[in-house]
């Protein structure tokens, strides 16, 4: 798929000299200063990184939002990727978790007349109308960790990003060894679910991948999913919840690394230990360090990784369609299981 666009000074210059003059406004009802230069701005819609310069490939990027760590990872790889020095002009929005803000995100990106728009959406549905809008400026969308729910495809260029199904499967793959390997493959399993984002790619695909697996077996007894929104504050709580209505639970699955942290709070305080030795098996995702540092300890019995550093796919997927090259629809992140077995061989590496 070839994208042939005209770039020029009214594109990347007009956006520069708007904010050079917004910020020397500023400035100089501050006082006088001597000297000035300007590589990124951090305003409170986001930070956008501005060069004078009409080669850059012009970029908005509507992250869905900060709720983790592993997000603030994604967004600095995103940055770092598509950064002035790499040839491209960034404009980056956050929506803090809110579908509606994306939505402006990217109409504000169509009004700048960008050349690509980058979205990691919040939940799957409701997006024909905003990328309709996209497709008939003739900017390409391309989807960036989460996917969306369309009947027509053509609305986005490309996917880049992880497999959620095939992360959820691996949980449940993990699981369906552990318990042989134990000898209590024939026992009754009974498991809760603290789920992420209602809606979203990863809460969708997780419960899928696992669900998928989990119905070859009979004696896996799915007691609760309760949503836990991918935050460390909410995971407690649910895991808090889920304790008072259930006595009897094998099996923790948390969807991802913060609400796992989270579950560990609410069960440490119950007087529960988890892990290899522990009262429940914990099962999560994501595989940030801290996580890992757990796994390493026992705690967490596996991590299923989600990799976040998919800044530099990216780039090099921008740059094939501005050369004309033909791109995958689908472009997915290598991703590995970590247990106690393996864990030491990634874990001084991990930069998140």
């Amino acid at each position: 798929m070839g994208i042939n666009k005209e770039k020029g000074f009214w594109k990347i210059g007009y956006k520069a000299a708007a904010l050079l003059t917004g910020v020397t406004i500023l400035l100089s009802g501050c006082g006088s200063f001597t000297g000035f230069s300007v590589s990124e701005v951090t305003t409170n819609e986001g930070d956008i990184e501005t060069k004078s310069d009409d080669a850059l490939i012009s970029v908005g990027f509507s992250q869905l939002g900060s709720e983790s760590t592993w997000r603030s990872a994604n967004t600095e790889s995103v940055k770092a990727s598509l950064s002035t020095g790499n040839g491209f002009f960034l404009i980056f929005d956050n929506a803090r978790q809110k579908q509606e803000k994306q939505f402006k995100a990217v109409r504000s990106f169509i009004s700048q007349r960008v050349d690509y728009i980058v979205i990691c959406p919040v939940i799957q549905e409701g997006w024909e109308m905003v990328l309709t809008e996209a497709k008939d400026a003739g900017i390409p969308v391309i989807l960036l960790d989460r996917n969306i729910a369309v009947n027509d495809e053509s609305l986005y260029t490309t996917f880049v990003g992880e497999d959620m199904y095939a992360e959820g499967a691996s949980a449940g793959k993990w699981l369906e060894a552990y318990l042989e390997e134990n000898g209590i493959s024939d026992k009754d399993i009974n498991i809760v679910v603290l789920e992420g984002t209602t809606g979203s790619s990863a809460q969708v695909g997780r419960t899928r991948g696992f669900g998928a697996i989990a119905a070859r077996h009979m004696n896996w007894k799915m007691q609760a999913s309760a949503n836990g929104e991918f935050t460390q504050a909410k995971g407690k709580e649910t895991m808090e919840r889920l304790l008072r209505e259930f006595d009897d639970i094998d099996v923790i699955v948390c969807q991802n690394d913060d609400m796992a942290f989270g579950a560990l709070e609410a069960l440490d305080e119950a007087g529960i230990t988890t892990g290899e030795d522990g009262d429940k098996i914990l099962i999560s995702f994501d595989g940030t360090k801290k996580a890992l540092e757990l796994v390493k300890e026992g705690v967490i019995n596996v991590d299923v990784e989600c990799n976040p550093n998919s800044g530099d796919l990216l780039a090099q997927i921008i740059h094939d369609l501005e050369e004309g090259k033909e791109v995958e629809k689908t472009n997915y992140m290598e991703e590995k299981v970590f247990t106690k077995e393996n864990v030491d061989e990634y874990i001084d590496d991990r930069n998140y």
